[in-house]
């Protein structure tokens, strides 16, 4: 049988019978090195690849080119993106924009509908913001909103932690969306407006209407000590004669909603304000996938949309924009801007590396041959594309417990799929991915930790409420994919 390869030092020195063993083997040396032996995904990755051209017969010198390749081509095309979204985060946060989003909303809510406004309040932070930053940043507000309504700590926290997490794996600029939308060559528009309509449903049904159930059968009352400063990051809170004074980096004031004055003459951006900068990336991003579509080519108003909605454009012109609504806005002088600018790249620097190795990843698979052949397969297997990229993200997610690697090392085996698909359809296959990325999380996951000692719960309890919430985004978005699939 003749070698199947995409590039042709590969055609020559590969053989189809060591493809798939190749495959198995590095994805199975990567899960195990990093949820048996502890080694940091990044390192894990590039000896997985190694490891895949060393079995399909690649050159030792073409594998370490197809991976440094791969993994240059996706620092270029999504390290910015990511790192710009890390300092647009951390001033919402620093400015005390994002307590403002927060109070807001939950001070104009009746306790029926705190459930919902706390979904909402997670997929408002979420948009911008890690998973781990927002929840740090949520934290405070989830307890005292518990405190003060009587409500169980589940019944408000799994909206939040809902709204946070469907962004997080379906919505870009987070770094396993756009890791799969470079792989795959998909329109970031297009997905981002997809992501977010398929969102809405999801968090909907994984948050507020879960988080009912959930709490029966989970029922733990707020905590009486407050998370400390030290562990609350950029955002802290008391609670003062029944109304939740929390301080952000950027200032202080009272659940209002009114852009109260705080220390040192700095004082929250308002609401709307607030709102508007947030939204400045994505209304850029969907206007340039609504030009692509309707507009003729070559018509000026489409020229101008794709230049400003081009997703380094569209963030860069976010970041720039927030220094002075809410940089300045708030009170802040050029030194703690510059600080909060600073302090935003550091921790993503494990992001970068990880993103960028799955990229190295992905290249020695299609180098190899490895990719055209599971297309080859599918194509004559009749196997929903969709289905079967949500199932190997699941595989993955469920072994090393990353949904970020989960989507890197998805992409690269799916990616000579996307090739035959149209711009729609190739949307649909990141989401799928993503939805598949945030499968059940447990015990190898450190976000399961991280939830499991902000909100005080036993192993088991976290299952039974972290661990099933995780499942329901993960399924319920896949429905909702197969669903748009149908009109797409």
């Amino acid at each position: 049988m003749h070698a199947l390869s995409l590039a042709a030092p590969a055609a020559e020195t590969t053989s189809s019978a060591w493809l798939v063993p190749a495959a198995l083997l590095g994805i199975a040396l990567i899960i195990a090195l990093i949820s048996y032996f502890k080694v940091h995904p990044f390192l894990s990755l590039t000896l997985g690849s190694l490891l895949v051209g060393i079995v399909a017969q690649l050159p030792v010198a073409d594998t370490i080119a197809a991976f440094t390749k791969g993994f240059g081509d996706t620092a270029a095309g999504v390290g910015v993106l990511i790192a710009l979204g890390a300092m647009f985060g951390l001033l919402l946060a620093d400015s005390g924009g994002a307590d403002q989003i927060v109070d807001t909303i939950v001070g104009r809510s009746s306790p029926q509908l705190l459930p919902w406004a706390m979904a909402l309040v997670g997929a408002l932070i979420g948009l911008p913001m890690f998973f781990e930053i927002g929840l740090v940043l949520l934290m405070p507000v989830i307890v005292l909103v518990a405190r003060r309504s009587g409500q169980s700590l589940i019944r408000i926290g799994i909206p939040a932690l809902a709204g946070l997490s469907a962004m997080h794996g379906l919505v870009p600029p987070h770094p396993g969306p756009l890791v799969a939308i470079s792989a795959l060559n998909a329109d970031l528009g297009i997905t981002l407006g997809l992501g977010v309509l398929i969102a809405i449903p999801t968090v909907a049904l994984a948050g507020p209407i879960f988080a009912r159930y959930a709490a029966r059968w989970v029922d733990v009352p707020a905590p009486e000590l407050y998370v400390t400063a030290e562990n609350a990051g950029p955002g802290t809170a008391t609670s003062e004669g029944g109304i939740a004074t929390i301080t952000g980096g950027g200032g202080t004031g009272t659940g209002t909603g009114t852009g109260d004055t705080g220390v040192s003459g700095r004082h929250r951006p308002s609401f709307r304000m607030t709102l508007t900068t947030v939204l400045v990336p994505v209304v850029l991003m969907l206007s340039k996938a609504g030009a692509d579509i309707f507009a003729a080519k070559g018509n000026s108003t489409r020229i101008a949309l794709d230049n400003l909605g081009t997703p380094l454009v569209a963030l860069l012109i976010a970041v720039v924009v927030a220094i002075f609504t809410l940089g300045r806005g708030s009170g802040m002088d050029r030194r703690a801007i510059a600080d909060s600018m600073e302090r935003s790249l550091p921790p993503i620097a494990g992001i970068l590396v990880i993103v960028s190795a799955g990229g190295g990843f992905k290249q020695t698979l299609i180098s190899t041959g490895i990719g055209k052949l599971v297309a080859d397969w599918v194509g004559g297997s009749g196997l929903s594309v969709l289905l079967l990229a949500w199932l190997v993200a699941v595989l993955i997610r469920l072994a090393t417990g990353s949904a970020t690697v989960a989507t890197v090392t998805a992409s690269g085996i799916l990616a000579p799929l996307a090739t035959t698909l149209s711009t729609g359809e190739t949307s649909l296959l990141v989401l799928a991915i993503g939805s598949g990325s945030l499968f059940f999380s447990h015990v190898n996951d450190a976000g399961f930790w991280l939830v499991k000692e902000y909100f005080g719960l036993t192993v088991g309890q976290t299952l039974k409420s972290w661990s099933i919430m995780e499942t329901l985004i993960s399924v319920v978005g896949l429905i909702f994919v197969l669903l748009l699939s149908l009109v797409i």
